[in-house]
């Protein structure tokens, strides 16, 4: 059996900034509350491949692997994978952008399958993997909000 998730947040902010900020790897230990770090191994053709690296779990294991992003501007979506797999088989995640009344609609969703004898299993995850996202988007909303905030001429 495999993992699935479908979890989507609207940010009262425009698109453009939205994109920005949520695209911007560098940038994202400032974003998400779990990274500790992210480095661009490369970018070729649009993609990039980097290795994000977490704050150390309850257990003090530091997670760290290498994905590769394909942001689509023009089509308003983001395919992802990991290629350092680690205890996953595979981890695919696709973000979709949409302009709604308020703001945008940014929705993640992750497939993936865990290798047996993982940690925790495809349920597990799929939990945790709920939870934490819900907790990230809050506060990509609420950073990326305030950004906008910022930018409104007075």
């Amino acid at each position: 059996m495999a993992g699935h998730t479908d979890n989507a947040v609207v940010i009262n902010a425009p698109f453009e900034l939205v994109w920005d900020m949520t695209n911007d790897v560098p940038g994202w230990p400032k974003l998400f509350s779990e990274y500790a770090s992210t480095e661009v191994l490369s970018e070729k053709d649009g993609a990039v491949l980097f290795r994000l690296t977490m704050h150390p779990d309850p257990q003090g294991r530091v997670w760290s692997w290498v994905s590769e992003r394909v942001p689509d501007l023009a089509d308003r979506v983001v395919r992802a994978r990991r290629i350092e797999t680690g205890a996953f088989k595979y981890m695919n995640l696709f973000w979709e952008y949409t302009e709604v009344d308020g703001g945008v609609r940014m929705r993640w969703v992750q497939d993936f399958e865990l290798r047996a004898g993982a940690h925790t299993d495809d349920e597990g995850m799929t939990a945790h993997l709920n939870r934490a996202t819900r907790e990230q988007q809050a506060r990509i909303k609420e950073i990326v909000e305030a950004a906008a905030a910022e930018r409104v001429p007075s």
